[in-house]
């Protein structure tokens, strides 16, 4: 089937990408599985994961069988207090119901009794029938009455706090004991309804569809279906009730391949190994656990904090020194993630990282480009797969001296756009392709051989108004402050023997190419940062520049395009910025991890972080850059108390030992209070917090959706 999942990467490239080895049918390992579910060769565990219920949540919240919380914390009585209370209560509706009894406070209470109860019920001529009925309103109005004296003595909260808990810790504790035979323990959810079971594909069969959903359930009981295969196939379905694909063509795929069908173009099914917890199903990866810190809000408290999709749709720049867990913590799991999401079909992306930074086995990529490496497959195409010369001069301008650029709102590098076009239009048109590295760096020195041959196969091909293009350019050569000298030089950081056979325009190696995005790709590019420092921030802001430019223009915008750098040092430029602001609205996102916001100019930063939806502070952070974050996440308004308390001095015996009886209760002298409120403006997270309050292994991140849904600043343990 021709579906998002199965439409190879091929003629996307200046070469055709070979086909990946089909991975082997046992490689990766089952759906992550909630604690306690055994793998069972049934397909049980792969069940469990996929009827477990995932209720919406606020942004970010993993939703994995989630319980929602109130938003607004409830008040906690003090224990001494809950205790004290409820056993006072319990005994003072005792005495009550005693006195009622025994007949001491009269016979009042029995009033409504000899009002409606039948003449023969209240002179006990009914026999039984009139003596329950009389039980039975004696227990009701002490029901009533031990009901009030909960309420006041709050046993509800006191179950919640302590008996629920403790009835939980026991119930283990009694299966475990019961003998074999003797009861049933469940050790799965109940199923639910065949019309809500996502096992047997409900909405297959109400398009119809029967025979597949019937093999797709069928697999997926046997435990032949992953997580994976699940949102392939689903991904699939999609195209269907969009009308890219039929569905006799899907129906068949499925009758013939069951939970292999709809492919990735690699063949693989699953990852090599997994690192982090992900749930394909609603396309989240988790990363950590919100702090139950007072300063999360409180439905936030104690919940896993997870990313997807619909996220990083905005962008990511996470911030911290080195150490903190920006690549392990971060970058790591959402390159596992959305690989994952690219073998369903959902997804393509790209993961810029220096050698050895850990960013995943190159197994689990479709394309891994060792720049600088010799036994590297793939090349990276320098002019971004594009045949127009003004577009392929804006890329590698941006690439080249895109950080020389005035860094204030409203700047750009026209000129250097224009330099290169001068000599990109030419070539190509004599040519009919780019220079190469070598021959670009003596177009833009002025060789006068070079130079002289272009000009003479533009004579011979008649290109005239390229010729005024060429004349224009060696005028201009001999003017003082040209910006080509610039452009000479930042070229030659990539003419070097490392680099020899790389970048190349002849045809003779496997470029590759970020138009490819259109499929679902796992791509992986080494950098190689050690001796070529400043080669590696020109290639990383090349990669930047190409996928803002070729994911702005895709056509089918339904397959979800990141791009992962890690370490932006010097990549944040003005077009670089406008470039990421404008990917929100082309299904489209990057995430960008720097050790200080030092590395980005000034006038950028503000424009930077208001450009990325989503915000990571990392533990470590400095008071200057705490003071960035703090200024963009702005304040809010809080209810402040102040309180004066007073003692209270008792006069009279009674009054004393009312006072005693309190303190004994509530542990506290009796006082009389004073309580002004007030609301004040502060900061969310003031610099000073994140640069001394965030602890080893935790991070403040604030979330924004595609459609417009904030979170406030979390604090966030990621070790949890």
């Amino acid at each position: 089937m021709d579906s998002d999942a199965t439409r190879d990467t091929r003629g996307t490239h200046a070469n055709p990408l070979p086909r990946p080895m089909a991975a082997p049918e046992g490689l990766g390992g089952p759906p992550p599985m909630p604690p306690g579910v055994p793998p069972m060769p049934d397909g049980s565990a792969f069940l469990t994961w996929l009827r477990a219920p995932r209720p919406q949540a606020a942004p970010g919240i993993w939703r994995f069988r989630y319980q929602p919380r109130p938003e607004v914390e409830p008040k906690e009585t003090p224990t001494r207090q809950l205790l004290g209370g409820a056993v006072i209560a319990l005994l003072c509706g005792w005495l009550l119901c005693s006195l009622l009894w025994n007949g001491y406070l009269g016979g009042f209470w029995q009033w409504p009794w000899y009002v409606l109860a039948p003449d023969s019920w209240v002179k006990g001529e009914a026999g039984q029938v009139g003596g329950a009925a009389s039980w039975l309103y004696t227990w009701l109005v002490f029901g009533a009455i031990f009901a009030l004296f909960g309420k006041i003595g709050h046993w509800g909260e006191l179950w919640r706090r302590y008996g629920a808990p403790l009835l939980r810790a026991l119930v283990p504790a009694l299966r475990s004991a019961v003998p074999a035979g003797r009861g049933t323990v469940p050790t799965a959810d109940t199923p639910p309804t065949p019309e809500q079971d996502p096992a047997e594909w409900p909405q297959l069969r109400q398009a119809g569809a029967y025979e597949a959903a019937e093999r797709l359930a069928g697999e997926a009981k046997a435990g032949l279906m992953r997580d994976v295969d699940h949102a392939r196939i689903s991904r699939a379905w999609q195209g269907v009730r969009s009308g890219r694909h039929s569905l006799a063509t899907f129906t068949g795929a499925v009758l013939k391949d069951g939970a292999a069908a709809c492919p990735h173009p690699s063949g693989e099914r699953d990852l090599p190994a997994r690192h982090a917890r992900h749930d394909l199903l609603t396309g989240q990866v988790r990363l950590g656990t919100t702090a139950d810190d007072p300063r999360n809000p409180y439905h936030y408290r104690g919940a896993g904090l997870a990313l997807g999709p619909d996220l990083l749709g905005t962008s990511l720049l996470a911030v911290g020194p080195a150490g903190s867990g920006k690549t392990g913590a971060v970058v790591r799991p959402l390159a596992e993630s959305l690989c994952l999401h690219a073998l369903a079909g959902r997804a393509s992306v790209v993961v810029v990282g220096a050698a050895g930074a850990g960013l995943g086995p190159a197994e689990a990529y479709d394309v891994v480009v060792r720049v600088g490496h010799p036994d590297s497959v793939y090349d990276l195409d320098l002019y971004g797969g594009t045949t127009d010369p003004d577009e392929a001069a804006a890329i590698l301008a941006e690439a080249l001296v895109g950080d020389l650029a005035d860094p204030h709102p409203g700047s750009d590098s026209r000129r250097s756009t224009t330099v290169l076009a001068q000599l990109l239009g030419p070539f190509r048109a004599v040519h009919d392709r780019f220079p190469s590295v070598p021959e670009l760096r003596q177009l833009l020195d002025g060789a006068p051989g070079p130079l002289a041959a272009l000009r003479k196969g533009l004579t011979d091909t008649g290109h005239a108004s390229l010729l005024r293009e060429l004349d224009a350019r060696e005028r201009q050569m001999a003017h003082p402050g040209d910006v080509g000298t610039v452009l000479a030089d930042r070229i030659a950081l990539l003419d070097r023997p490392a680099f020899a056979a790389f970048f190349d325009t002849s045809g003779q190696s496997r470029p590759f190419s970020l138009k490819a995005l259109d499929h679902p790709v796992r791509v992986r590019i080494d950098l190689p940062q050690r001796g070529h420092a400043d080669a590696s921030r020109i290639l990383a802001r090349l990669v930047l520049a190409q996928f803002t430019a070729s994911v702005t223009v895709r056509e089918d915008r339904s397959l979800f395009a990141c791009l992962l750098l890690d370490d932006a040092t010097g990549v944040v430029t003005p077009e670089a910025v406008r470039g990421i602001q404008r990917l929100r609205s082309a299904n489209a996102g990057t995430v960008l991890t720097l050790r200080t916001l030092d590395d980005v100019p000034r006038p950028l930063r503000g424009p930077l972080l208001g450009a990325a939806g989503c915000r990571m502070a990392l533990s470590g952070l400095t008071p200057w850059d705490g003071q960035d974050f703090a200024e963009v996440w702005g304040k809010e308004w809080t209810e402040t108390r102040d309180v004066t308390d007073r003692q209270i001095i008792a006069e009279t015996p009674a009054g004393k030992a009312v006072h005693m009886l309190r303190r004994v209760i509530t542990g506290q002298a009796p006082t009389a209070r004073a309580v002004t409120v007030r609301q004040v403006e502060r900061e969310r997270w003031s610099a000073s917090e994140l640069a001394h309050g965030v602890p080893p292994g935790h991070a403040v991140l604030s979330l924004t959706t595609v459609e417009g849904d904030h979170a406030p600043p979390l604090l966030v343990d990621l070790r949890g």
